[in-house]
């Protein structure tokens, strides 16, 4: 008698801690790095990086847009933890625009969740 009360209790035990393991899960970053290259191949430094998305209806003025200057290696990174959620699948396709002086370039960077993403854009006169 007294081992079909421990029984349930043993296995109702097991299971909470097997579904705490579940939803602890710390989620990786979500990285997107710009590189940002001129005619010559060579790295540009202190380049403006603009990476947005294209609105799915027309007139939506909720897009994303985030805007940043290439360090002294010629990378943008951009940090999109706040935007992927646990359990999401996929994040999003956005177009690159990258510029500096008289330099002007275009790209498109998928963005998986929990993944550096990474992408090159060829800036020219």
């Amino acid at each position: 008698m007294k081992n079909l009360i421990f029984y349930p209790t043993i296995v109702l035990l097991v299971a909470a801690f097997a579904l705490s393991f579940n939803s602890c899960r710390k989620k990786a970053d979500t990285i997107a790095k710009i590189t940002v290259r001129d005619s010559q191949n060579a790295l540009v430094q202190n380049a403006t990086v603009v990476l947005y998305g294209t609105p799915s209806e027309p007139g939506n003025a909720n897009v994303r847009r985030d805007t940043l200057a290439t360090n002294s290696e010629g990378v943008a990174s951009f940090d999109y933890n706040e935007v992927y959620q646990l359990g999401q699948a996929g994040l999003a396709v956005l177009d690159i625009v990258a510029y500096k002086d008289n330099l002007y370039g275009e790209g498109i960077i998928q963005i998986e969740e929990e993944t550096e993403n990474r992408a090159t854009v060829f800036v020219q006169p």
